[in-house]
């Protein structure tokens, strides 16, 4: 297609499309009187009519919008609707990307797609105000379209490139995880037109987009058939914004809900300037007045029919939960799940979905939303599921059960307990999506919500037998069903809904409801000993023992077993990794203890305690209990299990396998590599430098606080002091007092650690020199001098020059979080 302009009149013309325009300085054809006069002279133009009208030239490869509306806002949302299918680059199927609200702004010969800055604002009547703010603030032109043709209150404009660009971010995604330079390469990416159409307030459009560059990471080779060529599909989604009859609902920290903040610039000097209210989907009764209505327009989920039918099932009964919720609160088949029909396309967002995504490794599944960012209202919720969990936890139930006996049917218990947990994780995905965060302390109050990371239940049976028949929680929890009632029941008017909500918090305060966010329990260093992921139980010490007494059940009973019959054996390892592992996260929960503070989001009148500092008697009970994972007895693997692992067999290698152990000893198993791992795990746990830096603090504040000197002491003590074993025992032994030493030499040059601490582990490691001298001189002749002379030799070079002589880097663990080992990283050569 040739454009030709005039420069004298700015005027545009489309060779093609009006078949066979000639224009010169000194004269032109005369355009078509209408743009269904110039569509009707191209048989390839096919139209899609609806909220933004669309032309697909099939002839001319291009798609062309008919813009009728300017200074009109809508949303504008992209997808990647098919993604890379590798975890760890996170690009997958499904996936949303930015939620903006535009409008189409014609200037002369163009029109511009602009997004008002709606983080600045100012809700008044006042037009001069709310001028004022949007010339105090930028806005964004995401794009300039060339006018092709107007003509009855309508342009025409070519949207190819726009449509065919990177709008997901793919290219800076891969070059930030070092996978390679890649760019779209325009002429392989084609317009999709089984996935585009017009509704009346939605326009769905679809590219096949092929980014082009040389790989320059693993990832990429494992998932693209030749990762020099990479085609993704990018879907663009133009949305009528909704009427203005939602009421927006004032957000609360102790709600339990994210949601959407401004500043408003036209609020009172008395009343804060930060505007902030939940994420949330619109639901009203028919009959406001009944005790039990249905609702106007019910909340309904679409489940991916692309799911196989016994997860389909899951998936289904899981997101149906939260009926019960909306139930409790007056509705009426409110809450639906349904089986997403034919030919509907999981983007269109008119449709809430549940998507089954797959992947080549195993990875977190996601609750995302199309929100209004005016309002908060939620407008489409999407959740995508990652197809290898269910077989996680399949694997962590074959590790727990060993169910491949020669009498044995097919594992039953296995696929109930995967299936279990694919119902909550639907639950917990769709909560997102219905605006709830995370509840990281739910766990500790009888699995008082769906939107916990659940750590499954094992337990011991007077036969010894292990029970895992309440592995997973059925159906939502005591705080669920609350924050459904902050953000979902329906008030009269403003006033009584303050008042409501108000007392709606008030009453699950009196009644002990805990709540901590992400904030508060992902990061290593997090304080609340209550906020967890992946825990059990009230008591974090309490429960660390008993699972280290099923762990240890759990590894005597270890054999072929483990694995169906026709397995490499070499697979052990996979099984093994979580079963070894087992006490990981309730270690971190425990560690939580040691330098902790209790908290909560308390607003000042609301009556909740405000801080507390744990015990110093629960404190040196964790330390107690953490020192007990670092015994040798606890470490070592029981006799003859790693004789049962041989090198791993073509089609199976171990090579960049991150869900099975390091090795130090090439093809074979590395019999010691487990407690490596898990004792520096233990130790980073123990002397996090922002926990010392709490621990340094409270006891300065508090002596019955335990301080970091007796910490250091007490590592010491359970390590390079204890009466030295002979054999694999000594071994173990000889890992963990690196493990200790190693910990100690990484805090002295944390630059996070304050100079308090650095200065107590420059004199913790000055004291374990001066034992060491000690110990040589007692003990001089003995199987294990070389190794106290090594760490003599260790550490006086490390204080001479801790630059030169760092510590060297912890052991790379096996994939943790989401819990389990999944399967597929053994099943393919690895190069």
């Amino acid at each position: 297609m040739t454009i030709i302009r005039k420069n004298t009149a700015a005027m545009i013309c489309v060779a093609m499309m009006l078949g066979g325009c000639a224009t010169t300085a000194g004269h032109h054809q005369t355009a078509p009187a209408s743009i269904g006069d110039l569509t009707a002279k191209s048989r390839s133009m096919q139209a899609h009519r609806g909220f933004i009208t669309f032309y697909w030239d099939e002839k001319q490869g291009k798609v062309w919008l008919e813009i009728d509306q300017f200074d009109q806002e809508f949303i504008y949302v992209n997808y990647l609707a098919r993604g890379v299918g590798s975890n760890d680059l996170g690009l997958d199927r499904g996936q949303i990307g930015n939620t903006r609200i535009v409008k189409f702004q014609r200037v002369g010969p163009r029109v511009l797609l602009v997004q008002p800055n709606y983080e600045y604002r100012a809700l008044t009547d006042n037009e001069a105000e709310r001028r004022a703010i949007e010339e105090s603030f930028a806005s964004s032109a995401l794009w300039a379209f060339t006018v092709a043709h107007e003509g009855g209150g309508k342009v025409l404009v070519d949207a190819t490139a726009f449509l065919a660009r990177d709008a997901h971010g793919l290219a800076h995604q891969l070059g930030r995880a070092k996978e390679g330079k890649y760019a779209v390469d325009a002429e392989r990416s084609v317009f999709f037109a089984p996935r585009s159409r017009a509704f009346e307030n939605n326009t769905e459009i679809e590219f096949a987009v092929t980014f082009t560059g040389e790989p320059d990471g693993q990832y990429l080779p494992q998932v693209t058939p030749t990762p020099q060529a990479l085609t993704v599909h990018m879907h663009h989604s133009f949305v009528a914004l909704p009427d203005d009859d939602f009421r927006p609902r004032a957000f609360d920290p102790r709600s339990g809900y994210f949601g959407i903040s401004f500043g408003d610039y036209a609020t009172p000097i008395d009343a804060p300037l930060i505007k902030r209210f939940i994420a949330r989907h619109r639901l009203q009764k028919k009959d406001p007045s009944a005790t039990v209505s249905d609702a106007v327009k019910p909340i309904v989920y679409y489940v991916d029919a692309g799911a196989p039918p016994l997860i389909r099932e899951a998936l289904i009964e899981g997101a149906r939960w939260w009926a019960a919720a909306f139930e409790a609160i007056g509705y009426k088949d409110a809450f639906q799940v349904e089986v997403l029909p034919p030919g509907v396309d999981p983007l269109d967002v008119r449709y809430n979905v549940i998507q089954w995504v797959h992947r080549a490794t195993r990875g977190w599944s996601y609750g995302a939303s199309v929100i209004d960012p005016r309002t908060g209202e939620i407008i489409k919720g999407h959740v995508s599921l990652g197809s290898l969990r269910v077989r996680q936890d399949f694997l962590l139930a074959e590790g727990l059960l060993a169910p491949y006996t020669d009498s044995a049917g097919p594992p039953t218990a296995a696929q109930e307990m995967a299936l279990a947990r694919l119902r909550q994780l639907s639950a917990h995905e769709v909560g997102h999506t219905l605006g709830l965060d995370h509840n990281f302390a739910a766990s500790v109050q009888d699995r008082a919500s769906v939107m916990d990371y659940p750590h499954p239940l094992v337990t011991i049976g007077p036969d010894d037998r292990l029970d895992i028949s309440e592995a997973y929680a059925t159906g939502i929890g005591a705080w669920d069903r609350f924050a459904i009632e902050y953000g979902y029941q329906e008030f009269a008017d403003g006033q009584r809904e303050a008042a409501g909500l108000a007392g709606i918090v008030a009453r699950s305060i009196k009644r002990g409801q805990l709540y901590m966010a992400d904030p508060d329990a992902r990061p290593a260093g997090a304080a609340h000993p209550l906020a967890h992921l992946w825990d059990n139980g009230t008591d974090a010490v309490a429960e660390l023992q008993r699972l280290m007494r099923v762990r240890a059940r759990v590894l005597a009973r270890f054999s072929e077993n483990n694995i169906p019959l026709g397995a490499p054996m070499a697979t052990l390892e996979e099984v093994l990794v979580p079963m070894y592992l087992m006490h990981r996260y309730q270690a971190e929960a425990t560690a939580k203890l040691l330098g902790g503070q209790f908290y909560t989001y308390a607003l000042r009148g609301d009556g909740q305690a405000v801080t507390r500092t744990v015990s110093g008697t629960s404190q040196r009970a964790a330390l107690t209990a953490l020192l007990d994972t670092l015994a040798p007895g606890a470490l070592l693997l029981p006799d003859g299990l790693a004789a049962m692992i041989p090198a791993r067999p073509p089609g199976y290698f171990a090579w960049h396998n991150p869900e099975l152990f390091a090795r130090r000893t090439g093809p074979v198993f590395d019999t010691f590599s487990p407690a490596e791992s898990a004792a520096a795990m233990i130790v980073g746990l123990i002397l996090q430098p922002q926990r010392a830096n709490r621990l340094v603090n409270f006891h300065a504040l508090d002596p019955s606080q335990p301080g970091l000197d007796s910490v250091f002491k007490q590592l010491v003590a359970a390590s390079w002091q204890q009466q030295r074993q002979s054999g694999a025992a000594g071994s173990i032994q000889e890992i963990v007092d690196h493990a200790v030493l190693d910990g100690i030499m990484r805090l002295a040059s944390d630059p996070v650690a304050g100079e308090r601490v650095r200065e107590k582990a420059y004199a913790s490691l000055d004291e374990l020199s001066t034992f060491i001298d000690r110990h040589l001189a007692r003990h001089g002749q003995s199987s294990a001098a070389d190794h106290y002379r090594y760490g003599k030799l260790r550490i006086q070079r490390f204080i001479l020059d801790p630059t030169r002589y760092p510590p060297p880097p912890p052991p790379t663990m096996p994939a943790g979080s989401p819990i389990g080992a999944g399967t597929m990283g053994g099943l393919f050569p690895q190069h």
